[in-house]
């Protein structure tokens, strides 16, 4: 059961509130059973996932659990493609990263993509971007990673994510090639391909 819940908070990506990580459960999860008494039948020693009965057991635990986090959070799958909903743990919330961008754009920049901000940041290749910079700072975090290629990788994955929100993918290397980032923080990097995206879009 614990399992299947913790697959069902990953496949979602739903972040933890107490650090950068992809949450396992709550401090409030409970699971109650009930089960009629037999005395004729032989007791189950085992509900692992290599028996039938902890198989079921998983597999309508998982689904219950999705359907909850649909109903209670909203968390469909669509909507945890978006660019906030990956990136947000490491703390690139929507006001962090609009914040950053009236900077960075010109005021006719900043208008058209704040009157487009469902459409840029859940565009589907955004959303993969963002979610392939979550796995390399999640690696990060957990050290498989080491310290030396951690530019490099970051430098990779924000020219994706330039390519993705100007729609252009054909201006990769272009991209790679302004963003070199690999003494930046990571975080200010995934902010300075944000913006250089939207200016290479209108450019």
């Amino acid at each position: 059961m614990t399992e299947a819940k913790s697959a069902a908070l990953a496949e979602l990506a739903v972040p933890s509130l107490s650090s950068s990580a992809i949450a396992t459960g709550t401090g409030t999860d409970q699971f109650c059973l009930a089960h009629p008494l037999d005395s004729r039948g032989k007791p189950k020693e085992s509900t692992s996932p290599h028996a039938k009965a902890g198989e079921i057991i998983g597999v309508v635990v998982k689904e219950a659990v999705r359907e909850a986090l649909r109903w209670q959070n909203g968390l469909e799958p669509s909507y945890t493609r978006g660019f906030f909903h990956a990136l947000g743990r490491f703390g690139l919330t929507q006001e962090r990263v609009l914040e950053y961008l009236q900077g960075e754009l010109s005021e006719r920049e900043f208008a058209l993509l704040a009157d487009n901000l469902q459409a840029v940041f859940y565009e589907p290749g955004v959303g993969a971007s963002a979610h392939a910079l979550a796995a390399v700072l999640d690696r990060v975090r957990c050290g498989t990673l080491p310290e030396a290629a951690v530019g490099e990788a970051v430098r990779q994955q924000v020219a994706c994510l330039a390519c993705s929100v100007a729609a252009r993918p054909q201006s990769w290397p272009a991209l790679y090639t302004a963003l070199d980032c690999r003494d930046e923080d990571p975080l200010e990097s995934i902010l300075r391909a944000v913006a250089l995206g939207w200016k290479t879009k209108w450019a």
